[in-house]
């Protein structure tokens, strides 16, 4: 059995898809499990760029299979449109495989989702307005559409009347906008059901039986730990569990056959929209990250808000998901800095935190306990091997380290595939 799994750390845009696009060159299959196309993520291969939003990273290599697993939800109008421009750039869609479980997410769950940030004004939680968590809603509240659903006409259209009819009562009462019109919705997505109908399966089965039969089976995480519906900053989350336990669920794989599971750990740290940030820079510094970095969303555009890297933050994500390796990304942001610090802990009404708190009133009045190291003043994206890196790089990183008390596996040092430094053989 060899599984492995890529976790964010922090609240997402680490670098995740970078890292597993490296590691999907050794795998056989890449399984992405929740989230939908709010999940953006951008990977480098010889200097050319793709944008990923629904598609695993491992679709960049033609004999991979890829599964959308049943926790994912999914817009088949953006699904699509990534599949023709991945197809446009030469990206051979052989195996992919879409799970008969995963919803699907409606114009009216994108509405929804506008209408509902217009509504709270100020306290808007600041999503991607992608209907992502009006999607998941109707999940848990047992109305939702799969794509078991749409695979079936019958079954959509009742489905789809019954849907529309609530929606939009809701849309006229409530929200005060106009409806959706039935006969529109239902043949654009009967046309979408017959465009994706070759790679729909039962996934829960075929990613079983790929780790049963030994094939290196790679996890791939969207957002990030402190991003998961229980266990992060809410109610500034998202709609899903990104953790490695949301990964069981969302790829119908039990946690007994997870292993190397990897947290990424971008060597500073960002934050999109709103909620609290600690370590957050609002001053030279965080211009420096952003611009250096480019830090701007890479589904919405949206400048993201930062500040040095943080700890407290790792060590909780590495609590919650039995974190085996880090993998830290994007340390070569941090070349031209003199000094660089880390946010090892936080103090609150004078005392020193033992534990992440849940309270967002706490969060937004401790205080930062930071640890100050020299920078290194060159740049380090030539570097092929650990030993190559400057002294301050290496001391910075093993100080993450012993800090979140997880090995180093990986060191990226650039954006590009080859500007990746293996510690640990994670397969």
């Amino acid at each position: 059995m060899a599984t492995a799994m890529v976790i964010g750390t922090q609240w997402g845009d680490e670098g995740k898809g970078k890292i597993v696009d490296y590691l999907a060159q050794k795998a056989d299959v890449v399984i992405r499990s929740q989230g939908g196309n709010n999940a953006g993520h951008t990977v480098v291969v010889d200097d050319k760029s793709f944008a990923l939003r629904l598609l695993p990273s491992g679709i960049l290599f033609a004999d991979k299979t890829c599964i959308i697993g049943s926790g994912v939800v999914v817009n088949p109008a953006v699904l699509l449109e990534e599949i023709e421009g991945m197809t446009s750039k030469g990206v051979q869609i052989s195996k992919l495989e879409i799970s008969t479980r995963a919803h699907v997410i409606m114009p009216y769950h994108i509405r929804i989702d506008e209408e509902d940030e217009k509504l709270k004004g100020d306290a808007k939680i600041g999503t991607t307005k992608n209907g992502i968590g009006p999607c998941y809603a109707d999940k848990v509240n047992r109305v939702g559409i799969r794509i078991d659903d749409l695979m079936d006409e019958k079954v959509f259209a009742e489905k789809l009347r019954v849907n529309l009819e609530l929606k939009n009562r809701l849309f006229e009462k409530y929200y005060g906008c106009e409806g959706f019109d039935y006969d529109t919705m239902l043949k654009e997505y009967l046309g979408y059901a017959d465009q994706i109908r070759q790679y729909v399966k039962d996934t829960n089965y075929s990613a079983n039986l790929y780790v049963k039969e030994g094939k290196k089976v790679l996890f791939e995480g969207a957002q990030a730990a402190m991003l998961d519906l229980d266990h992060g900053t809410y109610p500034f989350v998202t709609s899903s569990n990104p953790t490695a336990g949301g990964a069981c669920t969302g790829s119908g794989v039990g946690p007994r056959r997870m292993e190397n599971i990897v947290g990424v750990v971008k060597a500073y740290t960002t934050r999109v929209g709103a909620g609290p940030f600690p370590a957050e820079q609002n001053n030279e510094v965080g211009e420096y990250l952003r611009n250096t970095g480019h830090e701007f969303g890479t589904v919405t555009g949206r400048p993201r808000r930062c500040g040095w890297l943080d700890t407290a933050v790792v060590k909780y994500a590495a609590m919650l998901n039995s974190l085996d390796y880090l993998a830290i990304t994007r340390l070569d942001i941090l070349d031209d800095l003199d000094t660089i610090k880390i946010c090892t802990g936080y103090k609150y009404q004078g005392e020193l935190l033992k534990e992440y708190p849940a309270s967002l009133d706490v969060l937004e009045q401790v205080e930062p306990v930071y640890e100050e190291m020299p920078g290194w003043k060159c740049h380090i994206s030539d570097c092929k091997t650990y030993e190559e890196l400057p002294e301050a790089a290496r001391k910075y990183v093993e100080r993450i380290s012993e800090l979140t008390e997880v090995p180093l596996g990986i060191v990226s040092v650039g954006p590009n595939r080859s500007q990746t430094i293996i510690l640990h053989d994670i397969f």
